[in-house]
């Protein structure tokens, strides 16, 4: 069959599947696209030609498009995803940092950049980098240390290898994450005779890996030996679709369970063994319990720094780790007995492999006591009248109370993670959707369009700090083209208010955090008279503001009602404190400075950093 290379990459993209536990979908959604000279031709040509194959939907931005598709994969336990195309030059480079939110987060995406001239006739064509050691080099090798796997496809009958092994990554469940195929314009548009079972319907089987026997027998000899076991439940439960088999695992053998970021929902926030958030970003009974834990068990999490607090959150002087995980890198870390296996399948055999042990009836008791306290905490928190402007935990509850069992809750970065982690009610494995790996201002609107997508059936609700909405809220016109109804809750406090007390803590003084107008000697001024409703409206969407938790409440009830996307701009106070969970995060401090509040802090720093551990 003769085709351009673009065309046949589309036919190819049209025909992927995926196949897990029977049920088959289409691995790719639909094509992103911004189109420039490098790929209008090329890829353009041939998603129009095709597009009743590979629906084509448009973007604002080529970094919110890479997290759009990453949200959309998360949303499907990454067995379906949306690809990517740009032009060279800027629309390319654009895309590194989707790449890396998704490589990092273990989320599988397809970036098509176009590429320079293979031929090099033209060249240097505009947005070409030269680099006078090698005519190979263009800017989209900035991709190859964010990528899982890169090529260039600089002859058509290079293609089917290069499409061959980028399913081979996205499909694969421990190696995932952003793909990246470099199309030099004009290969894009050379046609070729293709074979024709390049374009039939391939089905890619997602495995479930079993444990080794021997991996489990050790695993479970340490949990029998447990006094005081804890579970801590990430990304890899909810994507494993573990969360029934965790539930009965819990309720049989009496662990507290513990989540990650990744990991909310993987409990009911209500359920009996459900001691909420751990680490940094923790509740206090998670925390106490991860401090006296003897056996962790961390299923389908890689330990990021806010789940072990810096390492210094499990302070057991024996404590020792059971790592199940699909991905040998993350089960061999904290050098715990390791289960390489698929979360749902290790959490049956386990369960089967300690018979009928249970933990001890003290440690059940005091987890149960410990979480019914936090619950109090929380219910404080949603209900404390701070006064006007509202405390951004009270915006929190009033969202919590008023969306449904089903509603996904979208954020990622500033202090609305934090309070959300520890705070946010989750009833629904995929009704906590917080982008916390690379935690990437921006990601939010964008975010919350690719959840959308992926289950339209879900009220979505996105929420978004005034200095992440302005770094990316250019997909709020990509909902309103595309018909897609988000509620967005933009949450104005007049600066960077997460680092702003982080700042404060290190001794700078919140320098560099406030939204303000420059004096004579820095940004310490009034607030920028910017309206940020305004410029949301601006955009296609309908816009509804409050100033106090009554006012707030009634918008949102307007919003969950109305038929299309709808922001609801509150006001909120910056200073106003939230529950901590107890837990440290290593943050360097200035070792010296001419500034008293900076030697407190560095103080503060070193009594945390006496408690930090190596496990080995």
């Amino acid at each position: 069959m003769r085709l351009t290379a673009g065309q046949a990459l589309v036919r190819f993209l049209a025909a992927q599947w995926s196949e897990r536990d029977g049920r088959e979908q289409r691995f790719f959604a639909g094509c992103f696209g911004i189109f420039g000279h490098g790929n209008v031709a090329g890829i353009g040509q041939a998603l129009l030609e095709y597009d009743a194959d590979l629906p084509y939907h448009m973007a604002r931005n080529e970094q919110a498009m890479v997290h759009t598709a990453a949200a959309h994969a998360r949303m499907n336990d990454r067995l379906s995803t949306l690809a990517c195309t740009t032009s060279i030059g800027p629309g390319a480079t654009n895309m590194v940092t989707g790449a890396a939110l998704a490589t990092i987060n273990r989320l599988p995406v397809l970036l098509l950049p176009g590429d320079v001239f293979a031929g090099r006739v033209a060249n240097p064509v505009l947005q070409e980098l030269e680099d006078p050691r090698s005519y190979d080099v263009s800017v989209n090798d900035c991709f190859k240390p964010v990528s899982k796997y890169w090529d260039r496809v600089n002859r058509p009958d290079q293609l089917p290898s290069a499409l061959l092994a980028a399913m081979r990554v996205l499909t694969d469940p421990a190696e995932t994450g952003a793909v990246t195929l470099c199309l030099p314009q004009d290969v894009q548009a050379e046609a070729w005779d293709w074979p024709e079972e390049l374009f039939r319907r391939r089905v890619w089987r997602i495995p479930r890996p079993l444990p080794e026997p021997d991996d489990l027998a050790e695993a479970a000899a340490l949990l029998r030996a447990a006094e005081h076991p804890l579970i801590i439940a990430g990304g890899g439960v909810i994507y494993s679709g573990a969360t029934e088999e965790l539930r009965a695992f819990a309720e049989r053998t009496g662990i507290p369970v513990a989540e990650t970021q990744a990991g909310k929902g993987s409990l009911p926030w209500d359920h009996p063994c459900a001691v909420g958030a751990v680490g940094a970003t923790g509740t206090t009974a998670a925390n106490a319990l991860a401090r006296e834990a003897d056996v962790v068990v961390g299923i389908g999490t890689r330990y990021s720094d806010f789940t072990t607090a810096s390492h210094s959150l499990f302070q057991h002087p024996s404590v020792r780790f059971v790592n199940v995980n699909v991905a040998r890198f993350d089960a061999v870390k904290l050098g715990g007995a390791t289960v390489v296996a698929d979360a749902r399948e290790a959490v049956r055999a386990l369960d089967a492999a300690l018979g009928g042990w249970t933990a001890p009836a003290g440690h059940r008791a005091a987890a149960g006591e410990l979480a019914r306290r936090w619950n109090a905490v929380v219910d404080d928190a949603y209900r404390h009248d701070h006064g006007a402007p509202p405390a951004q935990t009270r915006i929190i509850g009033i969202l919590n109370e008023e969306s449904g069992p089903r509603d996904v809750v979208v954020c990622a970065a500033g202090s609305m993670p934090g309070d959300l982690h520890r705070l946010w009610r989750t009833r629904d494995p995929k009704g906590y959707h917080v982008e916390y790996g690379y935690s990437c201002m921006g990601y939010e609107i964008a975010g919350g369009l690719g959840v959308k997508m992926a289950d339209p059936s879900r009220e979505v609700f996105v929420l978004v700090g005034d200095g992440s909405y302005l770094m990316m809220a250019q997909e709020l016109t990509t909902a309103v083209a595309e018909g897609i109804k988000l509620v967005i809750v933009l949450v104005q406090n007049h600066g960077y208010a997460s680092i702003g007390n982080l700042s404060e803590s290190v001794g700078a003084d919140r320098f560099g955090t406030r939204h303000r107008v420059r004096t004579g000697t820095g940004l310490d001024g009034d607030p920028i008279p910017v309206d940020l409703a305004a410029n949301a409206a601006s955009l296609g969407a309908d816009v509804l503001r409050a100033s106090d938790p009554a006012g707030f409440r009634k918008a949102l009830r307007e919003a969950i009602a109305a038929p299309r996307t709808t922001v609801v701009h509150v006001e909120t106070d910056p200073l106003a404190p939230a529950p901590g969970g107890g837990a440290w995060w290593d943050v360097p401090v200035a070792e010296v400075s001419g500034r008293a509040e900076t030697r407190r802090a560095r103080t503060r720093y070193e009594d945390g950093k006496k408690a930090q551990r190596r496990y080995l």
